[in-house]
């Protein structure tokens, strides 16, 4: 079964984790700016431990999956220079605690690692096609986030993934149930900032 049945699978899951009252009202523009800093500054974390999780994978994957990989630790590692451009900019501190949410996410990254390749690659797909559907649902967000919303669904992110779905699939069947932990995670960090 290829990754991509496991959102017509475990549809209300999956709505959970892509749809959420933070993501409505970062496109209606009622998201006050204090709980996007919050969510700014949390997600800065979560890509923190998201490169550790796929460097660490890379490692061990196999050869035809580790081009995907190494190119998202690349763009991870993009991803958090612009983050601590924007924190600058909006004046927020990257060094903030992390909140349970934040925790918990984190923790499921590293005990992943002790999970087969498969298992790995299902989660990490999950986690980027989460977040490639959830800000997709928000286009195109009130002008005041809309250039964040924009950053998040370029086309190149969505081949990206893509590109971790193919691996995903090669490397055998899917986890439902590490699909399942990715999605209730996913819904609990949209709730962690409102």
């Amino acid at each position: 079964m290829p990754v991509a049945e496991l959102l017509s699978r475990h549809p209300d899951a999956w709505r959970r984790a892509t749809r959420a009252p933070f993501l409505e009202a970062v496109r209606d523009g009622t998201l006050p700016a204090g709980a996007f800093d919050t969510w700014l500054v949390q997600d800065a974390h979560f890509l923190a431990d998201l490169l550790r999780f796929q460097a660490r994978l890379l490692a061990r994957a196999p050869r035809p999956a580790q081009a995907v990989l190494a190119g998202g630790c690349v763009a991870l590692v993009a991803e958090l220079d612009w983050f601590g451009r924007v924190a600058e900019g909006r004046g927020l501190d990257l060094a903030a605690p992390r909140l349970p949410a934040t925790i918990a996410y984190g923790d499921l990254l590293y005990r992943l690692d002790a999970a087969d390749v498969a298992t790995a690659l299902t989660a990490l797909w999950a986690v980027e096609r989460a977040y490639l559907d959830a800000w997709s649902g928000a286009l195109p967000g009130a002008p005041e986030y809309r250039e964040f919303v924009e950053h998040w669904t370029v086309p190149g992110f969505a081949s990206y993934v893509a590109g971790l779905a193919a691996a995903a699939d090669d490397a055998g069947p899917p986890d439902e149930a590490v699909f399942l932990e990715v999605a209730a995670a996913e819904a609990e960090f949209w709730r962690m900032a409102r």
